[in-house]
């Protein structure tokens, strides 16, 4: 009996032989449902790339937005700060701003008189045109002139400054963010703003001031020499119509948005250059976003000081 229970628990039966084994059953292989991790895995198509990446961009953008603009706004009053107490103190670094104001007006000035002289002969052709129809050539110097003035001459210095010192000042200071100087800089207890923003901030002001006279000069005279030796005009009548009309308080707002609008090329490019990140392509970025944002700024805040100089200072007559 106990023989009979041994064979049954090793698989044996009564008359000596192997049980054979149990059939297993077949397991049917499992469909792949839209839900399984499979289904997951599988690469996303060209649509659903898009898709995720215009949702991400309109989640991020206002923020990051808002973000920028905020920490310019207060790297300018900042550095302002720190403009006035150096001055005051006698602390402010004259070296680098010599060095700074140098180096900007060697990479804007030439670009900068190359693009007043078909600017001044641009202007002085429409104007020409239109004083021809409507029977006032007489006034063709006037409104040549005061275009060049009140318009070209600090939107040119402007952005000459912008595509040319803008993007080296944020090639510059990024290059130093990627190398960890700036950090450096931070640890060993020196203020960034002061040492690296405050001269460039004020080289910036200084030069564009002073690109924005000589574009004044070249525009000006440009657009004389066209209109007397191309269009035939009078000299006399071209000079003394620019005098008529011309006041001291156009010459002002031209200087109130030279200064303006080095300060704005200056603190963008600063601020997006301290905000570098992701090695040499992100210094490539910033480079890139530091021209797009400081022409799409100067353009806004060159709307509002027209409007406001208009509001404030109308002309009842000529």
């Amino acid at each position: 009996m106990s023989t009979v229970n041994s064979d049954i628990r090793m698989g044996v039966g009564p008359h000596g032989e192997a049980d054979a084994p149990p059939a297993l059953a077949a397991v049917p292989d499992p469909v792949e449902s839209p839900s399984s991790p499979e289904a997951a895995a599988r690469p996303p198509t060209a649509t659903d790339e898009i898709a995720g990446w215009m949702g991400g961009y309109v989640r991020r953008h206002p923020r990051a937005s808002l973000e920028t603009v905020g920490g310019q706004f207060v790297l300018g009053i900042r550095a302002f700060q720190h403009l006035i107490v150096d001055l005051l103190t006698l602390r402010f670094p004259v070296k680098e701003f010599v060095r700074q104001a140098t180096f900007m007006a060697s990479a804007s000035a030439l670009p900068t008189i190359f693009v007043a002289i078909p600017i001044g002969m641009t202007l002085s052709i429409q104007f020409a045109l239109l004083a021809g129809q409507v029977g006032a050539t007489s006034l063709a110097g006037a409104a040549s002139g005061l275009a060049v003035i009140r318009q070209g001459a600090p939107m040119v210095a402007a952005l000459l400054m912008a595509s040319a010192a803008g993007s080296a000042i944020c090639a510059d200071l990024g290059s130093r963010k990627i190398r960890d100087e700036i950090d450096a800089m931070e640890v060993m207890g020196l203020s960034v703003i002061r040492r690296l923003v405050v001269p460039r901030v004020a080289a910036a002001i200084l030069v564009s001031t002073a690109l924005t006279g000589i574009v004044c000069f070249v525009g000006f005279l440009s657009g004389y020499l066209f209109n007397t030796f191309v269009q035939n005009g009078t000299p006399g009548t071209f000079v003394t119509t620019f005098a008529s009309f011309a006041t001291l308080s156009d010459f002002y707002l031209t200087i109130v948005k030279s200064i303006v609008f080095g300060a704005i090329v200056a603190i963008v490019a600063c601020q997006k250059g301290l905000a570098t990140r992701g090695g040499p392509a992100g210094v490539a970025n910033s480079v890139n976003a530091t021209v797009v944002a400081s022409i799409i700024l100067l353009m806004l805040v060159n709307v509002g000081f027209t409007q406001m100089y208009v509001m404030l200072f109308p002309r009842t007559g000529f």
